[in-house]
């Protein structure tokens, strides 16, 4: 650990320490699609609108019109886990009032009322909705909240103790600190970030898919040995197997020129690397190959380039070539 979980009162980061991973929870939920499609539940070709009836007639926009024309291509469940589905970033409604405020299923309801921005399956944009789609499926299927199913197949297997949605006030107590930066300038410290405003815990709180999980060090380190060990956590429990791993969340679902993603995850299959980033500043890489992760924890807002070069000093010094 370096630096500061709160520069003003000097207080060291620690490996205990809360922090918001945003976007990083949507490797989280390519792990609990991965299980069901694992166990014949879902296929990743399975049309959404099998699992989510609002979803059978969708709209497009007309690129430079103010019309909408019918969706030619069937909206799948491989397009809403790697943006490939032609939702925006998030909903009007959640943009409003906060990301974590609005449920699963409301989500995935205001989503199919809404012109999407292109043809299912044609082009990249990245989304938290379709990941919360992709999440609403888990509910239906599983027949349980999907922040509960998550729990109960995946954290508490793990040992992830400290990874929630909805944080104690113990939890917050613990929270690192957030802070604006810019180049040249000293750090300011920020409340909050204005998609997660306070408070941070209570009834208000819906589980976020596209990013909403609080977690620590400790645990996140957990989750991406699981990715890299291909689903065998570091206390011997299996929570995918190999072949799933490797097919299903190192592989890019994508067309092959649409780049590289899979379930909620950056995916290069030849390479071997897996991972994801977070708008915080947090990031996470695997590589299954050859066993190596690099994981970052900060909270910023704002370019945090001199962080960047710090990180690659340091793995270069760490990991040998």
């Amino acid at each position: 650990c370096a630096g500061w979980a709160d520069v003003d009162k000097k207080i060291p980061m620690s490996m205990d320490r809360m922090f918001m991973q945003c976007s990083q929870t949507k490797g989280f939920c390519g792990v609990t699609v991965a299980m069901l499609i694992e166990e014949g539940k879902i296929s990743l070709d399975d049309p959404v609108a099998k699992y989510l009836p609002e979803f059978k007639e969708l709209k497009v926009k007309v690129k430079g019109k103010k019309r909408t024309v019918a969706a030619k291509n069937v909206l799948t469940v491989r397009m809403v886990m790697n943006h490939t589905g032609g939702f925006p970033f998030d909903i009007p409604t959640k943009l409003k009032k906060g990301l974590n405020r609005v449920s699963l299923r409301e989500t995935a309801k205001e989503a199919a009322s809404l012109p999407l921005l292109f043809e299912p399956g044609t082009k990249t944009r990245y989304s938290n909705t379709g990941i919360d789609i992709g999440a609403a499926i888990v509910e239906v299927v599983t027949g349980q909240p999907w922040d509960l199913f998550l729990k109960e197949r995946v954290l508490d297997k793990l040992g992830m103790k400290d990874s929630t949605f909805n944080p104690t006030d113990e939890q917050l107590s613990r929270a690192i600190s957030l802070y604006n930066i810019k180049e040249g300038k000293k750090a300011r410290y920020r409340l909050f970030h204005p998609y997660f405003p306070l408070p941070h815990n209570g009834s208000q709180i819906h589980p976020f898919a596209g990013g909403g999980l609080w977690t620590t060090a400790t645990d996140q380190l957990k989750f991406y040995r699981m990715l890299m060990n291909l689903g065998v956590g570091d206390n011997g429990v299996r929570i995918l197997k190999e072949e799933t791993v490797k097919s299903l969340l190192a592989t890019s679902t994508r067309p092959e020129k649409l780049g590289k993603y899979s379930l909620g995850l950056h995916a290069d299959f030849k390479t071997g690397t897996m991972g994801h980033g977070g708008a915080l500043g947090t990031s996470a890489t695997v590589n299954w190959k050859n066993k190596t992760l690099i994981l970052k924890v900060v909270q910023v807002r704002g370019k945090n380039k001199a962080l960047n070069a710090s990180l690659k000093k340091a793995a270069d010094k760490f990991f040998p070539k």
